[in-house]
This record gives structure tokens, C-alpha cells and sequence, in this order.
């Protein structure tokens, strides 16, 4: 029996390769990702470490270029630093410098910000209070802090009219 369990170990060993290979030729995946997929099919952690780690080493998985894929990606999108880094944290992603990619997708934060704004929006320089409100919501949810937001609103010189 203990014989069968030395034999098996290379043949998953195998398979996890085979399995890690196939979604790494799709796109980049943090080791997290890698692990979580894996898990799901029912892989060992303990099994599949070593060979998400030799992965690594001969250059097939990389979790920096996993993250500037990731990151430039969104950015493209139209997804802000809260939101972009929160997703990298829950792929694995810790340590990573967000602005340098934003530097070269879309100039800065509050480039990218004035043209989510401008692409979803006209330009109404007086609203109301309610739609001004629904158009910070949609710009919070997009990962834009609020003194983001209410800079962006003082340069496009947008004001609030209330009804009383």
C-alpha cells in the first residue's frame, strides 16, 4: 500500500502540472488563483505548493506580472484604486505599485476618474441633490474615493440645487 501511494505522488505531481499549464496558456494567475483551482478539483495543498513554486522559478507563473495584467485590465474598465487594489488583496496581491500603472494606461486618478465620469455622464454643471448623489454612488461603487469625487466635482465646476 505504501508502495501504491510513492507510485501515485509523480502521476499527481503530473496533473497538477498539466492542469496549472493549461490555465496559465489562457492568462496569468496569482499563485492564489493556481491553489484555489486547484482545490476545486480537488488537488492537495500540501501537493500543489511545490509545484506552483517550480512554476514560478522557471518563469511560467509570476504574481507581479500576474498584478500589472490584472491592474491594467481594470484600469481599462474604468475601476479606481480602491477597487482595484482590493481585488488584487483577494487574489494574493499585497505589495504593488497601482500608480505606475495607471501612470501609463490612463495618465493619473483623476484622468481616469473625469473620463469614467464624462463617458457615463453629460456635462451638467448644476444638479440636483438626488442625481448628484446617484452619480457619486456609481463613482464610489467604481473604486473612487469620495474626496476624489468631490475634487473631480469642483474641477468640472458642478454644483447641487436643493428643493425645498
Amino acid at each position: 500500500m505504501i508502495e501504491e501511494s510513492k507510485d501515485a505522488r509523480p502521476q499527481v505531481v503530473k496533473e497538477i502540472k498539466e492542469v496549472c499549464l493549461r490555465l496559465l496558456a489562457r492568462r496569468e494567475h496569482s499563485q492564489k488563483e493556481l491553489l484555489a483551482k486547484l482545490a476545486l478539483r480537488g488537488f492537495d495543498r500540501d501537493d500543489a505548493l511545490p509545484v506552483i513554486d517550480e512554476l514560478a522559478e522557471q518563469g511560467w507563473q509570476d504574481d507581479l506580472r500576474y498584478a500589472e495584467s490584472y491592474a491594467r485590465f481594470r484600469i481599462q474598465k474604468g475601476y479606481g484604486p480602491i477597487r482595484v487594489d482590493y481585488e488584487l488583496k483577494q487574489n494574493g496581491i499585497t505589495v504593488f505599485d497601482l500608480d505606475g500603472i495607471v501612470q501609463k494606461e490612463a495618465g493619473s486618478w483623476m484622468e481616469l476618474l473625469e473620463q469614467v465620469y464624462r463617458k457615463k455622464y453629460p456635462h451638467d454643471t448644476v444638479l440636483e441633490r438626488n442625481e448628484w448623489a446617484k452619480r457619486s454612488r456609481f463613482l464610489l461603487q467604481r473604486g473612487f474615493s469620495g474626496a476624489m469625487i468631490g475634487a473631480l466635482f469642483d474641477h468640472l465646476n458642478i454644483n447641487t440645487i436643493s428643493y425645498r
